[in-house]
């Protein structure tokens, strides 16, 4: 989660963006924003509106002036006495503040008095996920992945003599070595993968292919069993193959919550992650 890393401009500009995405569906059209959005008073004085609204009753426009305050402090009753100056002289029909810090009783009385809205706006901290969850739900998706595995597959393993080794699974091969005069002691599996490298060399699926290597006098040794039996040659068959290892795959998208927004007086809260989902937690 981003942490403290808003400015003021960022500040208006998210402000600007959550009005316009919550206002949509109410007909909510964003006339201005940042330090090009002036009015002008009936006194001939111009006030630079922080985000500018409009929105119809169905008979008239109604205009709302937003003053977002990124501060560290809380905003008292002078603020918005400003703003309720500035929307008067503007002719501008309701003001809202957009405060990261909350504001003080005063500023709350004064503001229910003259209908101002007051709304908190701020990065989320850790208590507030006591009542609201620390993560968005964005989707769920599912995914096809059509995977086709091709790789050597051993069918058969012959020491002569009509002797087989029987092999269930890989870790079967790790029970076996074999002990020969000129290299002493090699792993039974460094055959198979030498034969499983040929396999793959020669890239004919399910074509069936026989190695033998020739080894004389020497034994295989079974590690579990301690016992040893002789040989002079290993065969090998096999063939390559292809395995559909195709599967659904169920992926949910989650984000972490970033912001938390409170209307004061119409007690509505909002999360809203850092992708933009904006989501709002109903009352109980």
């Amino acid at each position: 989660m981003r942490k403290n890393s808003l400015d003021w401009k960022e500040y208006e500009a998210i402000t600007k963006y959550i009005y316009e995405t919550l206002g949509k569906e109410f007909g909510v059209t964003i006339l201005g924003y940042g330090n090009t959005c002036k009015v002008t008073g009936k006194s001939g004085n111009t006030h630079q509106i922080d985000v500018l609204t409009t929105q119809s009753n169905g008979v008239h426009q109604i205009r709302t002036a937003i003053e977002c305050k990124y501060l560290k402090k809380k905003i008292n009753k002078d603020t918005v006495m400003k703003v309720l100056g500035t929307i008067q002289d503007a002719q501008i029909d309701k003001g809202v503040i957009v405060s990261k810090s909350g504001f003080t009783k005063d500023a709350v009385d004064f503001a229910r008095e003259y209908n101002i809205g007051l709304v908190e706006l701020r990065e989320a901290d850790e208590k507030d996920f006591t009542e609201s969850p620390k993560e968005i739900h964005l989707a769920d998706l599912l995914v096809k992945a059509e995977i086709l595995i091709t790789r050597p597959h051993i069918l058969n393993i012959s020491i002569g003599d009509n002797q087989i080794i029987k092999i269930k699974d890989e870790w079967d091969y790790y029970k076996y070595t074999v002990i020969t005069e000129k290299k002493g002691k090699v792993p039974l599996l460094n055959y198979v993968n030498e034969f499983r490298k040929e396999v793959n060399h020669q890239n004919k699926k399910n074509k069936i292919i026989t190695k033998q290597f020739e080894i004389p006098n020497a034994l295989l040794f079974n590690n579990q069993s301690d016992k040893s039996v002789k040989l002079d040659k290993i065969i090998l068959t096999g063939q390559l193959i292809e395995i559909d290892a195709s599967k659904n795959l169920n992926l949910r998208l989650i984000d972490q919550v970033w912001l938390i927004m409170k209307s004061i007086f119409e007690e509505r809260t909002f999360t809203f992650s850092e992708s933009g989902l904006i989501v709002e937690h109903k009352g109980k």
